[in-house]
């Protein structure tokens, strides 16, 4: 669990890489950060959503036992949960759990393995296993591809892979249970939010209204959010800052009408500042590349 630090509000999710609601808060947890900055801090619990599918079942959502059976029910589950919070999914060829991989415990253990490494790194690392699992429908529960993912965002693959196999990072995880049990955080996501000796838990997919209420209220109103312009060079800048973002990132985070967002990335193509990459039933923004750039974290060239 992280150490409490003076004037800073916590934000500690309990989560799974692969968890649908997870992947819906990622907009709000975003805004949260722009409008808050320094003034908020964001980390996470592995809390392991699905040991064994053959031995699980949600009965709301008819989700369990056999895996491709319940990979076409996930399916439907997160274009549903998708359609409310608006990232976006990946429902063809949808593909999250095997006979040979029946578990999200993977997931779970190889953000430990990365922020044994590099707590930045690692959550650029979670952001990509959230989006392949979801949007680019990859079996992300195995090495070959969490490999793929470690090696994409700049993580040192060969240390990666020795904390991930040989008990580093499970004993980590299992730390990471302990402490969601202690907290008697079953559903996910939950949120505790901290300030000082005072914390509160949210359970479930929460607003950026009410995270917004309830830090004003543990703080008695000295943490306030900031006045966040929504100009093409604050959102060209929040797209620089994440890497990779929906447009429901952007339209959250500065608070657009549909056409104002829609203006603005299509003035931004124009100007051939951004690129989009179609994923499942949306997209993601990236920064346009300039020719034969190289980028320093991953060291990777690419040309345009």
């Amino acid at each position: 669990m992280t150490t409490t630090i003076n004037n800073v509000v916590e934000i500690i999710e309990f989560t799974d890489p692969v968890c649908t609601w997870c992947w819906g808060s990622e907009p709000v947890l975003r805004k949260l950060e722009t409008r808050f900055g320094e003034q908020v801090k964001i980390s996470y619990v592995m809390a392991g959503l699905v040991k064994d599918i053959t031995a699980f079942y949600d009965s709301y959502n008819d989700i369990g036992g056999d895996p491709v059976r319940s990979n076409t029910q996930i399916a439907k589950h997160w274009l549903e949960a998708s359609e409310r919070h608006g990232m976006p999914v990946q429902s063809e060829e949808f593909k999250l759990f095997s006979k040979e991989y029946p578990s999200t415990y993977p997931q779970n253990i190889a953000y430990k393995a990365a922020q044994i490494q590099d707590q930045v790194l690692a959550n650029r690392f979670l952001r990509r296993i959230r989006e392949a699992s979801a949007a680019e429908a990859k079996l992300t529960n195995t090495a070959e591809v969490l490999v793929e993912l470690a090696s994409e965002v700049g993580l040192d693959v060969a240390r990666f892979l020795d904390d991930f196999s040989h008990g580093a990072a499970q004993k980590a995880f299992e730390e990471d249970l302990a402490t969601t049990a202690r907290y008697r955080a079953h559903g996910f996501p939950t949120f505790l939010v901290r300030f000082g000796k005072k914390e509160t838990l949210l359970r479930g997919y929460k607003s950026y209204e009410e995270f917004k209420v309830v830090i004003e209220y543990l703080t008695s109103g000295t943490i306030l959010e900031r006045p966040t312009p929504a100009s093409e060079a604050a959102i060209m800048a929040f797209i620089r800052t994440y890497g990779s973002v929906s447009p429901i990132e952007i339209k959250m985070t500065f608070d657009l009408t549909d056409a104002e967002l829609q203006s603005t990335v299509d003035s931004l193509l124009t100007q051939q500042m951004i690129t989009r990459r179609e994923a499942g039933n949306g997209y993601f923004i990236s920064p346009q590349i300039s020719s034969m750039a190289c980028d320093t974290a991953t060291g990777i060239c690419a040309a345009v």
